[in-house]
Order: C-alpha cells, then sequence, then structure tokens
C-alpha cells in the first residue's frame, strides 16, 4: 500500500473509532483518556527510539500513522485504570514484538496491538482483570495510575463475560437481574461501547476503507456458534448470541482488529475464512478457556494461519486490495 494512502486510512480509521472512544470516556472518565495518553506517547518514543538505532529518517515511519492506530487500539482494549506501568509495556512490547522485530510497518506477521495485549494478559493477569465499576474524577484517577496503593475491592468487579464464565448456580436472567456488569443485553454499558464501534466499522465499510469479509466472516461464525451451543437461561448456559455479539471486544475486533491490513489476509475467500476462524475460536475461548474475552488470542492464532488460507483461497480467486 502506498505511504500516502496508508496515512489517508489510518487517518480515516482514527476518525471512526471516536464514538467508542466517546462511550468509553463516557463510562469510565478520564482513566481511558490517561491510558490513550500513555499508549501513544510510548508508541511514538518507541518508533523514534528504533529509526534512530535503524538510521532512518523519522518523518516517514510517525507519518504513515500505523503505530497511533496500534496504541489507540490497544488503550481502548485495555482496562481503563490500569497501573501507568502496564499501558507502557504492553503497547512498548506489541511495537516491538509485533511490529520491529519482523522488520517494521508492512511486514510484521501479527497484529502489534493484540500480540502486546496477548502478553500482558499473560504477564500480569490481575491487573488486566481490575475493570472499574464506575469513573473517578481526575485527581482519583492519576492517583490509581501512579501510586502504588492498591483500589479498594468495591472499586473493581468483573467483567459480564467472566461473571458468565464462572458462573454455577444462577440463571441467566437472575444475573442479568443481579449482577451490576450485565446491562440489558451484554455487559452493561460495554453494550453501548459495541454499538459504538459498530457504527464507526460501518463507517469504514461505507467510505471503503476496509472490506466487508473478515467482520461479516467474524461476526457471523460468533452468531452461528453461539446460537447453536446457546441452551436457554440455565445456569450451566453460555450466552446468547446477542450477548456474545455485544459484550467484550467483539465489534472492536470485527472491525478494527481484524482488518489491519498486513497480518490479516488478502483475498475476499482468505478474509471471510480469517473472519470466520476468529469468530469460533473467539466463542471457544471465551466459554471454555482461562480467559473471558477470547479476541487477542483469536486473531493471533489466525494471523498464523493467513498463509494457509492465502494458498487455499489463490487456487479460487485472485487477490483484492488491501
Amino acid at each position: 500500500m502506498p505511504g500516502d494512502r496508508l496515512q489517508q486510512a489510518m487517518q480515516r480509521v482514527l476518525l471512526a473509532t471516536l464514538p467508542g472512544l466517546l462511550v468509553l470516556f463516557w463510562l469510565y472518565g478520564w482513566g481511558l483518556l490517561i491510558n490513550l495518553l500513555l499508549a501513544n506517547a510510548t508508541a511514538l518514543l518507541v518508533e523514534a527510539i528504533v529509526a534512530q538505532l535503524r538510521r532512518q529518517p523519522l518523518s516517514p515511519t510517525l507519518r504513515d500513522a500505523s503505530a497511533v492506530v496500534s496504541a489507540t487500539l490497544l488503550a481502548a482494549a485495555l482496562p481503563p485504570y490500569c497501573p501507568w506501568w502496564l499501558t507502557v509495556t504492553a503497547i512498548a512490547s506489541g511495537l516491538l514484538f509485533g511490529k520491529h522485530l519482523y522488520g517494521g510497518a508492512g511486514t510484521n506477521p501479527f497484529n502489534p496491538a493484540m500480540l502486546g495485549f496477548a502478553l500482558v494478559i499473560l504477564m500480569f493477569p490481575q491487573a488486566m482483570t481490575q475493570w472499574p465499576a464506575y469513573g473517578l474524577d481526575l485527581s482519583a484517577t492519576f492517583a490509581q495510575f501512579f501510586v502504588p496503593d492498591k483500589a479498594p475491592d468495591a472499586w473493581a468487579q468483573a467483567t459480564a463475560l467472566d461473571s458468565l464464565r464462572i458462573n454455577k448456580s444462577l440463571t441467566v436472567d437472575e444475573l442479568f437481574a443481579s449482577h451490576s456488569a450485565f446491562g440489558h443485553f451484554g455487559g452493561r454499558g460495554i453494550e453501548w461501547v459495541n454499538l459504538a464501534f459498530l457504527a464507526g466499522g460501518l463507517l469504514l465499510l461505507q467510505q471503503r476503507v476496509i472490506a466487508w469479509h473478515a467482520p461479516v466472516g467474524m461476526l457471523a461464525s460468533l452468531f452461528v456458534v453461539s446460537l447453536l451451543c446457546w441452551n436457554g437461561s440455565g445456569s450451566d448456559s453460555h450466552g446468547s448470541p446477542l450477548f456474545h455479539l455485544l459484550s467484550g471486544a467483539t465489534m472492536l475486533g470485527a472491525f478494527f482488529i481484524i482488518t489491519e491490513p498486513v497480518s490479516g489476509a488478502r483475498t475476499a475467500l482468505a478474509r471471510l475464512l480469517f473472519g470466520a476462524g476468529v469468530g469460533l475460536l473467539t466463542y471457544l475461548i471465551r466459554t471454555w478457556g482461562g480467559y473471558p474475552d477470547g479476541v487477542a488470542f483469536a486473531v493471533l492464532l489466525m494471523n498464523l494461519c493467513v498463509p494457509a488460507l492465502e494458498r487455499f483461497a489463490a487456487r479460487r480467486q485472485p487477490a483484492v486490495n488491501p
């Protein structure tokens, strides 16, 4: 993809994230903004250091905005009040091990944002589960980020996906009625975040920044497998299709993560299969895995399958422009 075209595409992607980021800010307050600032500052610093070490000009590296997009998407996926070092570690490791280790922009086989997310959730699982029940004021936000004191127990809660996964006694209806993490159809507040990212994703489709194949493949696969495995509202239920579509990072993953042009598939059929694989793996990890939301791991596993998908699709149809 030519540099100018890549820059324009990245700018449109950033613009399309605004609805989801605004809803996240409405839910969690200043924590999201500080996460965004930390992630983007770290991304720019990493890009500058790598360019200096490679003795490359800095301006082309920063102008394509790919690092800023990765930082923004990763900040949106992290808990809004996670410690500052967690955000810095996630974006630095994602860019270094998911992008620059393989030669920089245009050569990365893994999605940098999801690699950074997966690394920190493996290294610091407890910190990655501290999702707030409400936002904090600005002074309390700075204290939460930069003072090592632990937050009060009442401040954090399990997400809807985690609560459903570990539930053994309550029916789904009882969970929705009694647990503050549940909203009308999905996670409380997170269902609106997913709808906002859906709106941003539809804007990207309308402007032809992304192709429809991967998002449709992921959402259709997640819907079908959750429908087939849905066993009503009993205590052993895995959740309805609508619950899975409107919880976790579903829409962020469908429209902003798996459509990344370098680590994703490049032919129409391969994109469709890539998205379907992400949807299936997301459900399997959510339901039977050790982590409540499986989007990051599903994307990374399907990144490994891209060469095989491309070979399979190449026999059936020509490549399409990313």
